[in-house]
């Protein structure tokens, strides 16, 4: 892999290879160009549609727990009506290439099941939610 880092106003180039790292080339930084304003005649840019903000979940009543991190929902331990005592897994949440066993933070019944496998989460996004 070669890399280009800037520091202290100079740029290096330099290509990694199995844990070992060579320069090929050390120069001066440049400072960034200014911006050249368009011509007149260029079409202007349509600009990309935002994506729509995914619908607000309905909650049922009761403690949600939610990811502790960004993630993907590799596996459902849970339905909905499950009994569940504190320190049960509900939920493996990949991230990171590591799997993360969500629990149960208290004994109660699963009210909802709100992510599916396969989804992917955000940090605090809800998951299950105990009654």
């Amino acid at each position: 892999m070669k890399y280009k880092v800037t520091l202290n106003g100079k740029t290096y180039e330099v290509e990694v290879e199995h844990g070992k790292a060579v320069l090929l080339d050390e120069y001066e930084a440049l400072a960034p160009a200014q911006a050249v304003p368009a011509p007149v005649a260029a079409p202007a840019a349509v600009p990309a549609a935002a994506p729509a903000p995914a619908a607000p979940v309905n909650l049922a009543a009761g403690e949600t727990v939610s990811s502790p991190m960004p993630g993907n929902i590799i596996r459902i331990d849970v339905k909905q009506g499950d009994s569940v005592k504190a320190g049960q897994i509900l939920v493996i949440l990949e991230a990171m290439k590591m799997e993360n066993e969500i629990v149960a933070p208290k004994d109660g019944t699963v009210a909802q099941v709100v992510t599916s496998k396969g989804s992917v989460v955000d940090t605090g996004a809800p998951l299950v939610v105990i009654a």
